[in-house]
């Protein structure tokens, strides 16, 4: 197959064109290095300019205190869920966390290995189809941060805006909505995201850590497993992955090229509504599992009327270009993600398939 489909897959997800055509250009030889970026040491000065660029290009993007690190970091979100609790929960060793889905459930699993975990709320039981609402909150004024999940890959849900905490510090799994908007980073105290949805391929995390926050950070944790040896060492302790972080770079520049994250959010506006809008208006024959004011921008799922019609739908949008569609098994049906760099005409082309298969299928 040589014709690019449209990939609605969750994550790794899809890249922007023109940073394939790139990679793609310099791939055997990095300009004036004479060798791939895949071959490139981590020490040399081509590649502290490559990620300090990478750097540089974030603080700007997302217009990042100077009181921040940015690094990055290998074991996906995944390791976070770890490395969090044990670096910022003692000396009090109680943390609140906020339970909306799949991934903020396995933070607190690791959690709670270190300490007291205080559920402030939880969707679960009505299978995650909302985000818990501001005066819902049981917060503990003594925690030591309250910890949250920005977006909701499985259940399609995603905050609209922080919760509000008082003067507990924030700390936010942004993994699949990072850089999909502007956010304030000053409200956080941690944010962390892996790359693979919006920012870059696998295999590499973005950290934004306050530096009143390393503080915590205890000499007796395990060297890879301290914030501080990633801080002091701007993220070159051992070999990080060279390559994801070029390409995180490339996506950066085409974010700024692209106007920046307003202009990112204002088309993830209009992509995400009319993928909603084709939903609404099938009079039932499409429905979405999530409430409306808790509904993703990034990832959109839906079910059909029968699972048969559903397996239907997978397999003859795969035909027709369309991958990655089929949900997960918590919910059934079927997932569209739209992150940033999925494109708005490939949006138009499914809610025309949408429509076309309603046609045939009714």
């Amino acid at each position: 197959m040589t014709k690019r489909v449209y990939n609605l897959n969750p994550g790794p997800a899809v890249l922007p064109e023109p940073v394939l055509e790139e990679m793609k250009e310099n791939l055997i030889s990095f300009p004036g290095v004479g060798m791939s970026i895949l071959e490139m040491s981590h020490r040399s000065s081509a590649f502290e300019n490559i990620l300090n660029g990478a750097i540089e290009d974030m603080r700007k993007l997302a217009n990042i205190p100077n009181d921040y690190h940015i690094l990055f970091v290998g074991g996906g979100a995944s390791l976070q869920f770890s490395m969090v609790p044990m670096n910022f929960m003692p000396p009090a060793n109680k943390a609140d966390y906020i339970v909306t889905g799949a991934w903020s459930k396995k933070a607190v699993k690791e959690a709670k290995r270190v300490g007291k975990v205080n559920i402030a709320a939880s969707s679960e039981s009505e299978n995650f189809k909302r985000i818990p609402k501001q005066d819902e909150l049981k917060l503990d004024p003594e925690a030591s941060y309250v910890h949250f999940t920005s977006n909701n890959t499985i259940f399609g849900t995603q905050f609209s805006t922080e919760p509000i905490v008082g003067n507990v510090p924030l700390i936010c799994d942004a993994s699949s909505d990072i850089f999909s908007k502007a956010i304030d980073v000053s409200k956080y105290a941690v944010i962390y995201a892996g790359a693979q949805k919006n920012l870059g391929p696998a295999g590499v995390t973005i950290v934004f850590v306050r530096d009143d926050m390393l503080s915590r950070c205890q000499d007796s944790l395990h060297t890879m497993l301290n914030y501080k040896t990633h801080t002091e060492n701007n993220s070159l302790y051992n070999t990080p992955p060279v390559f994801a972080i070029y390409t995180v770079g490339l996506v950066l520049k085409w974010l700024l090229k692209n106007d920046g994250l307003d202009a990112m959010a204002k088309l993830n506006d209009e992509k995400a509504k009319l993928l909603y809008d084709c939903i609404d208006n099938s009079d039932g024959y499409y429905r979405g599992h999530a409430e409306k004011e808790s509904r993703s921008k990034m990832n959109i799922p839906f079910r059909l009327p029968s699972e048969e019609l559903e397996k239907k739908f997978v397999k003859e949008s795969a035909e027709a270009g369309f991958a990655g569609l089929k949900g997960h098994r918590s919910v059934g049906g079927l997932r569209a993600s739209i992150y940033n760099a999925f494109p708005l005409q490939g949006v138009k082309d499914l809610v025309e398939f949408m429509k076309e298969f309603q046609k045939k299928n009714s």
